[in-house]
């Protein structure tokens, strides 16, 4: 829901705006239910901060922060604990803090692994938006003329945080495997040294390294920086103050966690959002889009998407540890059983042959027995591999049966033509194709990219915002879709965002309605033409409906009808349909069961369309099937 960016949420008096109107919410609680419990007040509030400059300047870097919360929450304590990437992690999955401080790259990692959730992104002033304020800059001592470029670092020695460091590594490994350029392999030492990350700067200056990784802005902090270090592969990068080898990234979040209660979070992003650099040193927006980070993330296959990478064969041992470990005990079982039975078979002979060893047509039998016997438990042994061979090979060996069977009898029949091969051929490449779309559609939703409005039908969009709505939900409700515009029609709007907008209805009214039956579940959007005749896309649910205190209200910024929710998605919606000259607005169903969701377009000045039946209509004689 952040992917507005700076336009929507730069400015400052659209963010004090916003802190009144939640407030003035907060204070006056949902229309006939009670305010939500508040914690006891003597319960301290932890917030863990990855420490990257060490434990004092973090406290000094975070100290107003403490300050703001306690003066909106008098009489709680509030505590700062300073981590290292693993203890902050370890703090987050234990429950030991509430609220967590750190790096976009950690903070991805954390969303993952712990299911923290940014409520506010860090606003360091107007020279750095919140949007565009990470990177990292590889630094050399300023004597060192041969090191310019990034192909020089190969076979050099390189300081660095941690594997773990964002600012610290993982920005500039994007730039280097963009390079072909792979640290483990071509530099000659990828040196660890810890926090403060002051440490390594102090390497590169020592000549402990020939070149260090450090967050940007940092290496400015050191006096005459300029005259001690060289930057290498400097970026220009409009409007960022300091130098930086990267793309830039968005700032620090403060994200909550499971347990963190709602009402606190509230208070405390309400709270936060009434600083400002100027007056505190510090400040904070609303939440800024983190695609950037995933996509990052993406292609190098590391963090969430380190599944992402091709297996070797000690990662699947890693990764399937329980089934290797049982395939292992039932292989030591058999490897055990078979020793036994060939030795029991070799003492049965022995004591056979010691029995009859005076008898030559008794000796002829022991030894047709033993062959026997052996013979015997070797098919015993292929007995018992051939049921996990047949389980193993099952399933494809009866694909291929079905299709060879297909083809022999049409050779039969001597109705083997091209055309029957090429609707084979056929069947399968359009079962490739329809796997291959499915992948590119979710691929261009998630691909971050600026804001571009151009003349797109509106059944197209909302064809692919449902395709992608059902593809994310395991048991994903029916979907009907009505379009009654003229094929002609258009609207000139961001695709991307118009998708963004539809997958929030779409996702509400699933979760409104998920508690009742089946037949409740269902959903329709119907597409036609308004009294304004503007396009009207309509998102009709059977849950359980909008009451009007609810309705009046549920645009408004951090209003939610959910538990959990800290009612953000609908006020972006809104935001994202009026700066395309639109509306978005809700309406209880006629029928009295569940909602309807209408936004509405104007449309494109090329398009032609004539009116079409307004959808409204339509739903409101949907029989409740």
């Amino acid at each position: 829901m952040a992917i507005l960016g700076r336009a929507f949420f730069g400015a400052r008096f659209v963010r004090r705006l916003l802190v009144i109107a939640a407030g003035l919410l907060l204070l006056a609680g949902p229309v006939g239910a009670a305010a939500p419990p508040e914690p006891p007040p003597d319960r301290e509030i932890r917030i863990g901060v990855l420490a990257f400059l060490g434990a004092d300047a973090a406290v000094v870097e975070w100290l107003p922060v403490v300050k703001r919360i306690e003066a909106a929450l008098p009489g709680r304590k509030v505590s700062l604990v300073q981590f290292d990437h693993r203890g902050l992690e370890d703090a987050a999955a234990a429950g030991t803090v509430d609220f967590v401080i750190t790096n976009p790259g950690h903070y991805i990692e954390l969303e993952a692994k712990t299911g923290a959730s940014r409520i506010l992104t860090l606003d360091a002033g107007p020279k750095r938006s919140p949007e565009r304020s990470i990177g990292s800059v590889v630094v050399v001592r300023a004597d060192r003329d041969e090191l310019r470029t990034f192909d020089d670092l190969r076979r050099r020695r390189v300081a660095i945080v941690s594997r773990e460091g964002f600012g610290g590594y993982q920005a500039v490994l994007r730039e280097l495997a963009a390079r072909g350029i792979d640290p483990e392999r071509d530099f000659a030492e990828l040196r660890p040294v810890g926090f403060p990350m002051g440490q390594v700067l102090d390497a590169v200056e020592n000549g402990e390294a020939d070149a260090g990784i450090v967050r940007a802005c940092l290496v400015e902090s050191r006096p005459e920086w300029a005259s001690r270090f060289r930057v290498v592969g400097r970026r220009d990068e409009p409007d960022f103050p300091c130098a930086t080898s990267t793309r830039l990234y968005p700032d620090w979040p403060l994200a909550t966690l499971r347990h963190t209660p709602p009402a606190l979070a509230k208070t405390v992003a309400i709270a936060l959002l009434a600083m400002s650099p100027a007056e505190d040193g510090i400040g904070w927006a609303m939440p800024a889009d983190y695609q950037s980070v995933h996509e990052m993330f993406r292609e190098l296959q590391i963090g969430p998407y380190a599944n992402l990478r091709e297996p070797t064969l000690m990662v699947l041992a890693e990764r399937y540890w329980p089934w290797v470990a049982l395939l292992a005990l039932l292989l030591s079982a058999w490897i055990l059983y078979t020793v036994r039975v060939e030795h029991l078979v070799h003492v049965r002979t022995v004591e056979l042959r010691a029995a009859l060893a005076s008898r030559e047509a008794l000796e002829a039998r022991v030894r047709a027995g033993q062959e026997q016997a052996d013979h015997m438990a070797r098919l015993s042994v292929l007995g018992e591999l051939s049921g996990t061979l047949a389980h193993e090979l099952n399933q494809p060996l009866a694909a291929i049966g079905n299709y060879a069977q297909s083809l022999r009898r049409r050779v039969d029949n001597g109705r083997l033509t091209d055309d029957a091969v090429r609707e084979a051929s056929a069947e399968l490449a359009g079962q490739a194709e329809r796997a291959a779309g499915i992948l590119a559609r979710i691929r261009g939703f998630a691909k971050k990219r600026a804001a571009v409005r151009e003349p797109v039908a509106p059944g197209e969009i909302v064809a692919d915002a449902v395709a992608l709505f059902r593809g994310m939900l395991a048991n994903a409700p029916p979907v009907e879709l009505a379009d009654e515009l003229p094929p002609a029609t258009t609207v000139e709007v961001d695709p991307l965002q118009i998708q963004q907008v539809l997958l929030n209805l779409l996702k509400n009214g699933y979760d409104a309605a998920r508690g009742f039956a089946p037949a409740r579940q269902r959903l329709i959007v119907a597409i036609g033409t308004g009294r304004d005749g503007n396009v009207r896309i309509a998102v009709r649910d059977f849950g359980s409906g909008l009451d009007p205190a609810t309705r009046e209200r549920l645009f408004a910024p951090f209003f939610s009808t959910k538990p959990d929710g800290l009612g953000l998605g609908l006020s972006i919606c809104r935001t994202i349909a009026e700066a395309h000259r639109g509306r978005l607005t809700a309406e209880a169903a006629p029928d009295g069961r569940g909602a309807e969701f209408i936004l509405s377009l104007p449309l494109s000045p090329a398009s032609s369309s004539s009116p079409a039946t307004a959808p409204e209509s339509r739903l409101a004689d949907v029989p409740d099937r």
